[in-house]
């Protein structure tokens, strides 16, 4: 029933975003005529560099390791084609879903979530790094294109979903939740939230919900994939996770001579076929129980609407501690990131020690600027960075160059 549910036009749900509903842009712009607010947003997003810097970002393997294997670029595509079957099947707003999905990444470092990690060590105490803070930091204050305004100053509803795609980052009594719980909200967000209220509190839009869960099964499928291909995992340890040796014993039941590299395409496009039709029928069931009148409906539901079926929750989950256990701990990811992560320190903290040392543009009026402000400056050059320029960087900088094998 539900995987057929995509197909043809479909009237938007009242429970979608509508785009002639916008609550506008930070900066008042006219009115595109040949685009809603969320298709401009979109294209602002695919021009911008930090959109192209994706190319040449880490999603598991490092650019060197081969010319087949996912990038955050290739990444970000796969989850905006999910977010928008997702989005059509829903009745939403399947530009937002797609902006979203598109601009989820855009605060990624180099080296992938290593070279997060490093950075937040490394900025500790000058309000950390979070690169879904990042993101939000690029498209409201790095990206320098427009001559009216930094940023790409997209609209309100692409800057809420971007901010809190993952839920709410604040409790009914203002206390940051999850992750934030301990440490306060991320730099970036709180620096924004002075400017505009992009409703922290609250849920966000179903449209953003999509990108969020779509960004979920995309990166399991493709990492399993890249894996198996890398061979670093084999067919053989899919039995180990019973969602993968049920998708594995189908089509090794119906084509029994099926040559490995098949084998692996079979087994990935099925997992994520699997996940995407359950999505669609846990979010029918939870909007039919909601019946919700509005967007505002979804933001205040109390939970998610778009989201896995119990099920298939602790499945996905078994995915994720599967590829966590045996593809992101395997010896030689592990050696390869150990190599990365010094790349990321030695650079932060040379450019900290000799800002002259960065690019002409970020070093510009740092002259008696506060240790925050220097250390924050430092974290934009160094996160911006694709993996490639920052081993270039460290190579013209130390003469230790990393061994990355």
């Amino acid at each position: 029933m539900t995987a057929a549910i995509g197909y043809g036009a479909q009237p938007r749900a009242p429970y979608a975003t509508d785009p002639s509903a916008s609550l506008g842009r930070l900066v008042p712009e006219p009115e595109s005529p040949t685009r809603t607010p969320y298709q401009r947003d979109r294209d602002r997003i695919i021009h911008s560099t930090a959109f192209r810097r994706l190319k040449h970002k880490t999603q598991v393997f490092i650019y060197h390791e081969g010319d087949h294997f996912r990038t955050r670029l290739t990444h970000t595509i796969e989850v905006s084609q999910i977010a928008r079957s997702l989005a059509r099947a829903l009745r939403l707003d399947e530009d937002l879903a797609e902006c979203l999905a598109l601009a989820h990444d855009l605060g990624h470092t180099p080296f992938g979530h290593e070279g997060e990690d490093v950075m937040d060590e490394c900025m500790a105490d000058h309000g950390g790094f979070d690169h879904n803070a990042q993101s939000l930091r690029i498209v409201t204050a790095l990206e320098r294109r427009y001559a009216e305004f930094d940023g790409l100053n997209l609209s309100w509803e692409t800057l809420e979903g971007l901010v809190k795609h993952n839920g709410p980052l604040l409790g009914p009594d203002g206390r940051p939740l999850g992750k934030f719980a301990g440490t306060g909200l991320p730099f970036a967000i709180r620096a924004y939230a002075e400017k505009q209220d992009l409703r922290l509190d609250s849920w966000p839009s179903a449209e953003a919900q999509v990108a969020a869960i779509a960004d979920d099964i995309a990166y399991d499928a493709h990492d399993l994939d890249d894996g198996l291909r890398a061979g670093l995992l084999d067919l053989e340890q899919m039995d180990e996770v019973p969602f993968l040796a049920r998708i594995r014993g189908e089509v090794l039941q119906r084509y029994p001579a099926l040559e490995p590299a098949r084998q692996i395409h079979e087994i990935v496009r099925r997992s994520i076929t699997r996940m995407v039709e359950d999505v669609i029928g846990e979010a029918l069931r939870r909007l039919a129980a909601l019946d919700p009148a509005s967007p505002d409906d979804i933001r205040n539901a109390g939970d998610a609407v778009v989201a896995f079926s119990s099920t298939m929750a602790e499945e996905e989950r078994a995915v994720k501690r599967f590829l966590f256990a045996n593809l992101y701990r395997h010896e030689s990811v592990l050696a390869v990131r150990r190599e990365v992560a010094q790349v990321v320190r030695d650079l932060f903290a040379r450019y900290r020690a000799e800002p002259g040392e960065m690019a002409e543009e970020w070093r510009q009026g740092l002259e008696g600027a506060s240790p925050d402000r220097l250390a924050r400056r430092v974290c934009d050059y160094v996160a911006g960075m694709t993996d490639r320029f920052a081993i270039d960087e460290h190579r013209r900088l130390f003469d230790r160059s990393p061994d990355l094998g």
